[in-house]
């Protein structure tokens, strides 16, 4: 038989794998008399043997062999035949009769310590694959990866000074049955210890606001995790790293092996606290951003900003920004000032100089706001501020300087599984906001704006996007209310094939005027066509109009590309407005994502 003959070769083989390794052969294995996961598993233990020109081939017979033996134990072969045969270099065939697989006949599978009544490992036991195998075929993998779960999950929640008492995996090819035993012993559980910081520009106190646990609470490195994305997240810091000081210990999950396996229980520990250092080096104190692009909205677009990410040791920070475009120049910034959790609460001053020349509208507004942001666990940030505005405008054949003064709220909410160009995912923004003469506004109003956003998907390469705002104010001074605080409707981002925010009730002469409310409505279906290129085709429609529900409703309808490029989504659509008499489509380019 092939097999007796392969022993006396061994020596052959290992000249044969020392010689020269110029002109090596990778070799392709051809597997018969079993398929699926044993056979490819054959094929990738093979992958790697290399044969070099003018080796003789029978002497890689014996590693072949081993190879193949290797790969089938992991599925339970013990007692195979295997032929095997070299037609050139570059090529084995490899013939198996696989014969019956060891099955589990006992399996021992015992948690001790501490961690005997910790929820995470018995989900481990009960999701793994191992623990449902009494009786079926051995496979390596899953005691393999239960083992290492097992390790895994020890370290992640302060178990270190666990370790196997036994780990044992008894084989008896003669009789197809395999005895399984692992009993860990976990030891106690480590607390966290004292929170140390280094390095940092910002108050101590701030910083341990934020923290997710307390001294004394039990160890998870989870936990250490999210401190450390929270740290980031504030933008004070270049550089944030969240250290536990464990001290080493040759017990730590480091298993005897099998033969040397003991029962004897991890040694009681002298401290079971893990202190943690915080290395942080600051953020620079200044930043700076330009950027430049195109929308069919606004047209070409430049945009500069500066950040002050910190300013003193309370955390305080600053954002300026100015942006410039054909109808549109603004100049824009925040001041914030958070409070005990730096993340979740703050007070903000905003300031907003803006000028629009756009369609009839013609405007100057200068605002300056006060605000209270609370961001919740849920994703929802909520607003509460009070604006002080004023604004000299031209609307139409309107011609006013108006001061108000305006409370308001607002919340929104974003929740998205890709940012870039995320397949599922919504956003909805609320904001009710009002004035009145009583406290010194030259207008009466109370006014909201809701806009929701979903995207879902079928697969990698089927999406699907809606999008619908509604408006609405109520007032009895509507000559007062500025052009900023009425409505428009059309443009990329509300009904395409329409110009930007060209749609509104009119007067007289067909100038516009604005709306006291509006409604739009987008769906959207896009489809893969390869890597990141997608189709698109879209209906749009909506109005901003006086009275209550629109008297005429814009539509549209047409089809559009995207691509997924480095620097974002790139859109281009070309649209049919169904009501413009005078053109008959509309091209839109717009960069960035839909939300």
């Amino acid at each position: 038989m092939r097999k007796s003959l392969l022993g006396a070769t061994s020596l052959a083989a290992i000249i044969g794998l020392c010689t020269a390794t110029q002109n090596a052969f990778a070799v392709d294995a051809n597997v018969d008399g079993i398929d699926g996961a044993p056979e490819t598993n054959i094929e990738a233990y093979l992958a790697s043997l290399t044969i070099p020109e003018g080796a003789e081939l029978a002497s890689y017979e014996p590693e072949a062999l081993k190879r193949t033996q290797n790969a089938l134990k992991v599925y339970g072969y013990y007692e195979p035949e295997i032929y095997i045969s070299f037609p050139d270099h570059e090529h084995v065939n490899i013939t198996v009769k696989p014969g019956e697989q060891v099955k589990i006949n006992n399996l021992v599978v015992r948690i001790r310590g501490a961690a005997r009544d910790d929820k995470f490992f018995q989900q481990a036991l009960d999701e793994s694959a191992l623990m449902k195998s009494q009786g079926e075929p051995l496979n390596h993998a899953d005691y393999d990866a239960l083992k290492q779960q097992l390790s895994t999950i020890a370290l992640e929640r302060g178990y270190f000074d666990a370790r196997y008492l036994t780990h044992r995996l008894e084989i008896r090819p003669w009789a197809n049955a395999a005895n399984v035993v692992l009993i860990f012993d976990s030891g106690k559980r480590y607390r966290f210890g004292e929170v140390s910081f280094e390095g940092s520009q910002i108050k101590e106190e701030r910083l341990r606001n934020m923290l997710p646990f307390e001294p004394g609470d039990y160890y998870s490195a989870s936990e250490l995790s999210t401190y450390n994305q929270r740290l980031s997240s504030t933008g004070w810091f270049r550089s944030a790293a969240v250290r536990p000081q464990i001290a080493s210990s040759d017990e730590v999950i480091t298993p005897s092996p099998d033969e040397n396996s003991s029962e004897t229980a991890a040694p009681e520990p002298i401290d079971t606290t893990v202190p943690i250092t915080v290395e942080l080096i600051p953020a620079d104190r200044h930043r700076f951003e330009t950027g430049i692009g195109y929308a069919t909205d606004v047209g070409t677009r430049v945009q500069f900003g500066w950040t002050m990410p910190w300013i003193n040791e309370r955390g305080d920070s600053l954002t300026n920004s100015i942006f410039y475009s054909g109808p549109e120049k603004r100049a824009s910034g925040q001041y914030t000032i958070p409070l005990d959790n730096p993340l979740r609460d703050s007070y903000q001053i905003r300031y907003n100089l803006e000028d629009i020349d756009n369609e009839d509208t013609d405007s100057f507004e200068s605002s300056l706001t006060f605000a209270r942001e609370w961001n919740f666990t849920h994703g929802w940030t909520q607003s509460v501020y009070l604006r002080a505005q004023r604004e000299d405008f031209t609307q139409a054949d309107q011609d006013d300087i108006v001061f108000l003064l305006v409370p308001g709220a607002s919340w929104s909410h974003v929740n998205v599984d890709n940012i870039r160009f995320p397949m599922r995912g919504d956003r909805e923004d609320l904001l009710v906001e009002f004035s009145d003469t009583a406290w010194g506004s030259d207008a009466r109003f109370v006014r909201t704006r809701l806009q929701s956003q979903l995207i879902g998907s079928i697969g990698d390469s089927n999406r699907f996007f809606t999008r619908t705002t509604v408006g609405a104010t109520a007032t009895d001074t509507f000559d007062k209310v500025p052009p900023s605080l009425r409505f428009f409707a059309g443009g990329d981002n509300s009904i395409r094939g329409y110009d930007y925010e060209s749609l509104s009730p009119e007067n007289e002469d067909g100038d516009l005027l604005g709306g006291k409310h509006l409604f739009t409505a987008t769906a959207e279906y896009q489809r893969r066509i390869k890597d990141g290129w997608w189709l698109a085709t879209f209906a749009d429609g909506g109005n901003s109009f006086d009275d209550w529900w629109p008297d005429d409703i814009k539509t549209s309808a047409g089809l559009g590309v995207r691509w997924i490029s480095p620097v974002g989504p790139i859109s281009l659509d070309i649209a049919h407005p169904f009501d413009d008499e005078e053109n008959s489509w509309r091209l839109h380019f717009a960069i960035g994502p839909e939300f």
